[in-house]
């Protein structure tokens, strides 16, 4: 049965600090991203595999969202959450201990469990954790916890990388030991979820979207993965770019250009509030695709003035576009049936972030960093265009 009332949750602001702790572990999920370069190195293979390695994680995201994306409705949000705990904790273990490509991938597919038992569960958990009548403060919490923690993972590696010694270990013995902390919280945290006895049986829901929920699921599952698409571009390949095109080899500015892409992401997010959940999934579809075309300038010019520009512009399209997704979509879900749909819109999501970049560095063994990256870049700039220009014909319904 769910513990804590609510006035036990207005007095402790819980869904704060369950923000904090998903942020904890999503920061944990893109640590790797400058020391790409620095594995490459030691271990020696190409670009290619390192997209390999980044979508293996997203893999393992996508099958803990199909396997268990509905568990945090029937067990509870915080066991799910604690097993996350778990397996992020693990794949640290596995960076720290890391001796060549088994463990590499072994950490990311763990990591990408963990992020996909905190997708739904945690942004679930953070809505329904908030006092009444802050859940949209609450709503924008989860998804900021989100973009944040995935943008602050290359700044704390990249810094860590480049400033203090052993590169390829530190960071992750420092998110171990924040994960540690984090899972206290968790343990402490009050349940959400009413558990039903006798408990329904643990069945894979694979992508189950209720029928209510569809006409306005598709647009943002769309929307979801074009977004996702851009931060699969500068979280597997954009250090690789400004490494071979610009000569920036700072481990730490390679953290930065991938934090301001989050930190847009967040900004965008808080845009939602000025023009409603509606309309702001156009308008981030719209805002995106210029800020594609910005990135692909920058490709063409070898620019990273214009880079960071494109990516702060694209960002702000995919933080708006995706927070105006999370919003409708948790709207019209059937509360009990909340957490598992959550879950098959970051399916979407997490489909756009691993398949085209595998496709960029398969077309780049070909072609070219620069030339896969500008047919990544027409082809998410068709897609968020369709999108927008759908959506200005046929509108969401309001709330």
């Amino acid at each position: 049965m769910t513990t804590g009332s609510a006035g036990e949750r207005q007095a402790r602001p819980w869904y704060v600090v369950a923000a904090v702790v998903f942020a904890v572990v999503m920061a944990g999920t893109t640590l790797p991203t400058p020391l790409y370069g620095l594995y490459r190195e030691e271990i020696g293979f190409s670009e290619f595999l390192v997209t390999v390695v980044f979508a293996v994680y997203a893999g393992g995201v996508i099958t803990a969202l199909l396997v268990a994306g509905n568990f945090s409705d029937i067990l509870g949000r915080r066991p799910v959450l604690l097993t996350g705990l778990a397996l992020s904790m693990l794949s640290a273990v596995c960076f720290v201990f890391e001796g060549g490509l088994p463990l590499l991938f072994i950490g990311r597919l763990l990591s990408g469990f963990a992020a996909g038992l905190f997708s739904g569960g945690a942004t679930a958990a953070v809505t329904e954790l908030a006092p009444p009548g802050q859940q949209g403060r609450a709503a924008l919490t989860a998804t900021a916890a989100n973009m944040g923690g995935l943008g602050c993972g290359p700044l704390i590696a990249g810094l860590l990388a480049q400033y203090e010694p052993h590169p390829l270990r530190l960071p992750f013995l420092v998110h171990l030991a924040l994960l540690v902390l984090a899972s206290g919280v968790i343990w402490a945290m009050p349940e959400t979820v009413a558990v039903r006895y006798p408990r329904p049986p643990l069945r894979p829901q694979g992508m189950v979207v209720p029928h209510e929920a569809r006409r306005v699921f598709v647009p943002a599952a769309l929307s979801a993965f074009a977004g996702f698409s851009l931060l699969g571009l500068f979280t597997a390949v954009a250090p690789a770019f400004v490494a071979t095109y610009l000569d920036v080899d700072n481990l730490a500015v390679s953290g930065v250009i991938v934090l301001s892409v989050f930190l847009a992401s967040m900004a965008g997010q808080m845009l939602m509030g000025r023009t409603g959940a509606v309309r702001a999934l156009p308008l981030g579809c719209a805002v995106l695709t210029v800020g594609l075309v910005l990135i692909g300038c920058a490709l063409l010019a070898e620019s990273l003035a214009v880079l960071i520009a494109g990516g702060v512009v694209s960002g702000l399209g995919q933080g708006l576009a995706f927070r105006a997704s999370v919003a409708n979509v948790s709207r019209v879900a059937p509360a009990g049936q909340r957490g598992g749909t959550i879950s098959a819109l970051f399916v979407a999501a997490y489909v756009g972030i691993s398949v085209p970049v595998v496709g960029i560095g398969a077309v780049a063994v070909a072609v070219g960093l620069r030339t896969a990256g500008l047919i990544f870049v027409a082809c998410v700039i068709v897609l968020s265009t369709a999108v927008a220009a759908y959506l200005v014909r046929r509108p969401m319904p309001a709330a």
